[in-house]
This record gives structure tokens, C-alpha cells and sequence, in this order.
């Protein structure tokens, strides 16, 4: 059965919990600390059946303090090359269990590390642009950060094209992402995209960001 590894440092917990708006219980560990206490279990999560990787991520994710979600987000990318359909499935419905940005954008990883190692971005990747849930689009948006040469452009077009027109913060904060991120790559692609759909002026500021330099 896993542990709870985790100190508690209570001098650091107030301004966690402020930082993420109080919508979370800490224990006041900072990510240095939680990582390097973290890698052990990661390395022994390494060595467990399936079974038991999936009952060590539940367990974690269940846990009230903040930083065990963390955990259990750091077990799933550690072992994301071994995880099943089923286990990424268990994944992407975490992104709706205590969601903020900080836990969704970190589940973003590890569900986009999986779909591009299985070749699944048009069949998995496209169920998020239509969700009801604004967390899961935000992660259907920028499921392709950091893939340069290698972005699929009809699906990044169709991701904007889908959720331009929703207002919520986080959605237009991820499609500037998603431009501002390729135009590192494409810069043309992303001024052509920018004078051909009606974005927020959130997401063109965030485009144009890489675009300016």
C-alpha cells in the first residue's frame, strides 16, 4: 500500500492556499522539496503491475491536501509509456476532479505525452474540443505545446475554431497559448490565423507576444 510521504510545514500553507485562491488544503511543500521526496516513490511505482499503479494514482489523487494530486500526476508521467487506454481514460477524468488551472495543465502532459507516443491525436485529441467541460477543451487546445515542426495545424486551427467564441478566461488564455507557442515555429501560420478568426483580445495579446520579438 502507498504512504503519505509528505511533511507538513504549516509556516508555508496560508500563502499556497492564497496563491491558488483558497479552493485547496496544503501542506505547505514547495515543488524542489516535493519532488526530490517524491522520486522514490516514483521509482518503486515503476516496478508495480498495472493493477497496482492504478490504485497508487487513485490513492493519491484522493488525498485532501494539494500536493498529493501533484504526486499523483507525477507517477502518471513517470509511467506514462506503460499506461493502458484504461488508465489514460482515468486520466482525463481527473481533469474534472478539483480542477484548477495548476492540476489541469499538469494532467495536459501527461494525457498529450500518451496520444502522440500512440499516434491518437485525431481520434482522442478531438473529443476535447467539443466537451462540455471548459477544462477539458483548455487541455484539447494546447494538447500540442511544445511540438513545433511536428503540430498538426488542422488540428490546432480547428481547436481555435471551435472555442473562439466561448469567453471564459481559460480558454482564450489557451488558444493565446497554443498561437503564441507555434509561432515560435510558424509565425506566418499564426499571423494568418490571427487576421482570419475573430479572436478575443486575450488571445491575440498572447499570440502577438512571440510575434513582437
Amino acid at each position: 500500500m502507498p504512504s503519505l510521504f509528505l511533511p507538513s510545514h504549516p509556516e508555508n500553507q496560508p500563502a499556497m492556499a492564497a496563491y491558488m485562491r483558497d479552493q485547496f488544503d496544503f501542506l505547505g511543500v514547495k515543488s524542489p522539496e516535493r519532488r526530490q521526496l517524491t522520486a522514490p516513490i516514483q521509482r518503486l511505482s515503476k516496478q508495480r503491475s498495472s493493477e497496482e499503479l492504478s490504485q497508487w494514482l487513485a490513492f493519491y489523487y484522493q488525498q485532501p491536501y494539494r500536493e498529493y494530486q501533484y504526486v499523483a500526476i507525477d507517477l502518471a508521467l513517470a509511467n506514462v509509456r506503460r499506461l493502458t487506454p484504461e488508465q489514460i481514460q482515468w486520466c482525463v477524468q481527473q481533469v474534472t476532479v478539483k480542477p484548477w488551472w495548476d492540476s489541469v495543465d499538469a494532467w495536459r502532459k501527461v494525457i498529450a505525452t500518451w496520444i502522440f507516443q500512440q499516434s491518437v491525436l485525431a481520434d482522442l485529441g478531438s473529443q476535447f474540443l467539443t466537451a462540455d467541460d471548459l477544462w477539458l477543451r483548455r487541455v484539447g487546445i494546447t494538447l500540442q505545446l511544445g511540438r513545433k515542426g511536428a503540430t498538426d495545424k488542422d488540428y490546432l486551427r480547428r481547436a481555435i475554431e471551435l472555442n473562439h467564441a466561448d469567453n471564459a478566461f481559460f480558454i482564450q488564455k489557451a488558444i493565446g497559448w497554443a498561437l503564441r507557442d507555434y509561432a515560435k515555429t510558424d509565425p506566418a501560420w499564426v499571423k494568418a490565423t490571427l487576421a482570419t478568426v475573430p479572436l478575443s483580445k486575450l488571445a491575440q495579446r498572447e499570440a502577438q507576444k512571440r510575434l513582437k520579438k
